[in-house]
């Protein structure tokens, strides 16, 4: 495996207020070269999972083990190599792209950082090649953030994490805020770089439909808890769990006379709809 989380919890506390549990014991495991998708509502806590697995939340309780090897621990160096072989997609890439900066600078900023590639003429064509991989002209090199459309600039995103080549890619639905055709091609792209690189991925998003076409396996979180995990098949051919059941019978179906795999008719919900919290 990967990565192995074991037993991470997570309460976020106020004064006057009782904690807010974010995380409770949860367990998950992405194996080597495979992809993982974790898929839950508002609140459940994927984002918070998500930044203890990237080190920019400390667990209450738990491991993140990186190929064996506990990352909560590593400072120094150790934390440094944890983070080039750990690389996320964040869901917003017009805020995680400094607006000051150049497409080379964003993207060949990780190889100066790692002491990847210490040759300016090197890195320079290394970004290129990696702009070219995601869809991108290299002659966009020069332009800024604000010249690119939502689709383009997570793609640049994408060509930011693999410029450090890691080994497990952490995506935090990185297709939420994209029109439908333009998901697909970063999809499409995850699939592709993936089986060209043998790169690991854990993909987070509450839409199910994403997650059924990128991920084999997926892992269903609820309020903090992990209350199912299994292959895209079973899952959403014989569901266990109520929750997930109710996640699948919310995918829209293009053609309710004739239902889709896992698709159910949709039951009445007597008052409407629930209101939702959100602690992540």
């Amino acid at each position: 495996m990967i990565l192995d989380v074991r037993g991470v919890s997570r309460s976020f506390r106020a004064i006057g207020r009782p904690p807010v549990v974010a995380l409770d014991d949860v367990y998950l495991r992405v194996p080597e070269g495979d992809t993982l998708g974790l898929v839950g509502e508002s609140g459940s806590g994927k984002s918070t999972l998500l930044r203890c697995v990237m080190r920019l939340e400390k667990p209450d309780e738990g491991e993140v083990l990186f190929r064996g090897r506990d990352a909560l621990p590593l400072r120094g160096k150790g934390l440094r190599a944890y983070r080039r072989q750990v690389q996320m997609v964040f869901q917003d890439p017009a805020s995680s792209l400094s607006p000051r900066m150049t497409v080379e600078q964003l993207v060949g900023e990780g190889m100066l950082v790692h002491r990847l590639e210490r040759s300016a003429a090197r890195r320079r064509e290394r970004v290129a090649e990696l702009l070219d991989a995601v869809g991108i002209p290299p002659d966009a090199m020069a332009r800024h953030p604000v010249s690119f459309s939502g689709g383009q600039l997570q793609r640049i995103a994408i060509a930011r994490a693999l410029a450090v080549e890691p080994s497990l890619l952490v995506c935090d639905e990185p297709v939420s805020a994209l029109d439908v055709s333009v998901q697909a091609q970063v999809l499409n792209l995850l699939l592709r770089t993936q089986a060209r690189t043998g790169l690991s991925i854990l993909f987070v998003s509450h839409d199910l439909a994403v997650v059924k076409y990128l991920c084999p396996s997926i892992a269903v979180l609820e309020k903090g808890r992990i209350v199912e995990e299994a292959s895209r098949d079973k899952l959403f051919q014989a569901p266990r769990a109520a929750y997930t059941r109710a996640l699948i019978d919310a995918v829209p179906n293009p053609d309710p006379v004739r239902p889709g795999p896992g698709s159910r008719p949709p039951k009445p919900r007597p008052g409407g709809n629930d209101a939702e919290g959100n602690h992540e």
